[in-house]
């Protein structure tokens, strides 16, 4: 399997956003799922595990030129069972690929949500 595109659910500023059902991505490496023209520093994930174990979910260092803080690795994080982890923004350094996209890897299926903070001027 391919990885799965992820599309940002904006968040509105002074409003509301009816919760976003999320997109679901499988699990192995090559797999996961992929916001493309991500703003990092914009972005947080939400990721829901109900597989029937302990799950880790890993965002994937970027490439250089444009991640020149990539050799601080990926980031892994564990998503309980029944559970759900919010994890960024991002450092676009450090995680940014070379397409401009951000690619998170699961170790069991997962549905993932990408929101992108609005900024306020």
């Amino acid at each position: 399997m391919a990885r799965t595109a992820v599309a940002y659910s904006t968040l509105v500023s002074n409003s509301n956003l009816s919760d976003p059902a999320g997109t679901a991505v499988s699990s192995g490496a090559g797999n996961g799922g992929q916001v493309s023209a991500a703003r990092p520093e914009l972005t947080l994930l939400r990721l829901s595990n109900a597989s029937g174990g302990s799950g880790t979910a890993t965002v994937l260092a970027g490439t250089q030129p444009l991640a020149i803080a990539s050799g601080q690795g990926n980031l892994a994080v564990t998503v309980a069972n029944s559970g759900t982890q919010w994890i960024g923004p991002f450092e676009s350094g450090r995680f940014l690929q070379s397409d401009g996209s951000l690619i998170v890897e699961t170790s069991v299926a997962m549905t993932m949500t990408a929101f992108r903070v609005p900024r306020n001027t």
